[in-house]
């Protein structure tokens, strides 16, 4: 077995999939080795911005170690862009359950604006406007 890589690998089916990779030169069989693949995507916002969507391979799978023969590679090329990298290993590390949240986005609580239930919100406001008219 060759030394582990990060590997981006375009297959026959048309899906571009991120993985730590090693490949086996067995029997002149070649397989490719994949540890926690991942499907990335590019897309851009409506304001010009580029974001990469990070999905696992095999969604219903508790696996992390697949098997695939190079007859299903279309390309594959070896990735040193840290930030891809960084990225990939932040996914794999973090709980899949986490939910993303745009920058500076929190859930209001009692000390970020909850002030007062609806029904006395509604008593407030309704003071407010018969005494201005």
């Amino acid at each position: 077995m060759e030394e582990e890589f990060y590997c981006i690998l375009k297959l026959v089916s048309g899906e571009e999939i991120l993985s730590l990779i090693m490949v086996d030169n067995n029997n002149n069989d070649p397989i490719i080795i994949l540890q926690n693949p991942v499907t990335i995507t590019s897309i851009m916002s409506p304001s010009g911005s580029s974001y990469v969507k990070v999905n696992p391979w095999m969604e219903l799978t508790n696996d992390d170690l697949f098997f695939i023969r190079f007859d299903k590679v279309i390309t594959m090329t070896e990735t040193k862009d840290t930030k891809l990298i960084q990225l990939y290993q932040y996914y794999i590390s973090s709980d899949i359950t986490e939910i993303y949240k745009p920058y500076g986005q929190v859930n209001p609580s009692s000390t970020l604006g909850y002030i007062s239930s609806v029904n006395e919100a509604r008593k407030k406001l309704e003071s407010i406007f018969k005494n201005n008219v």
